[in-house]
């Protein structure tokens, strides 16, 4: 089987501006970049504030279950549906949901997971 990743890293603003400086020189003077993909944070505390036992619980029931809408996954939560919204909105935001919009009798928002591992690293 193939294991989709997505990294989530903790990179300082500094760190962030400086590696954004070195890509955009290169692009700038023709130099290939090594596409580097992944959520980076300011802190640890800041990755815990996102990814709470909660939103983690979502995303697994999000791969493992497959809701046809938000409602449905609530109910499989057994959480309210405003809360969930609130979370999946978070989730989204950061780039670890995708939302597919379809119409049929209702319009109704499909929540997808498209990967397999989330792997968190920290640089000392």
């Amino acid at each position: 089987m193939n294991v989709k990743k997505i990294n989530i890293g903790i990179k300082s603003l500094n760190e962030s501006l400086e590696d954004f400086a070195d890509t955009w020189k290169k692009l700038e003077s023709g130099k290939k970049v090594k596409k580097e993909e992944g959520i980076y944070f300011e802190s640890i505390d800041a990755v815990r504030s996102v990814l709470t036992n909660n939103r983690l619980l979502i995303l697994k029931t999000i791969k493992e279950k497959h809701p046809k809408s938000i409602y449905e996954l609530s109910k499989m939560l057994g959480r309210n549906l405003k809360n969930v919204n609130q979370d999946l909105d978070m989730l989204f935001r950061i780039g670890l949901v995708e939302l597919k919009k379809e119409k049929t009798d209702k319009d109704r928002v499909i929540p997808f997971v498209n990967y397999n591992e989330i792997m968190v690293a920290i640089s000392l």
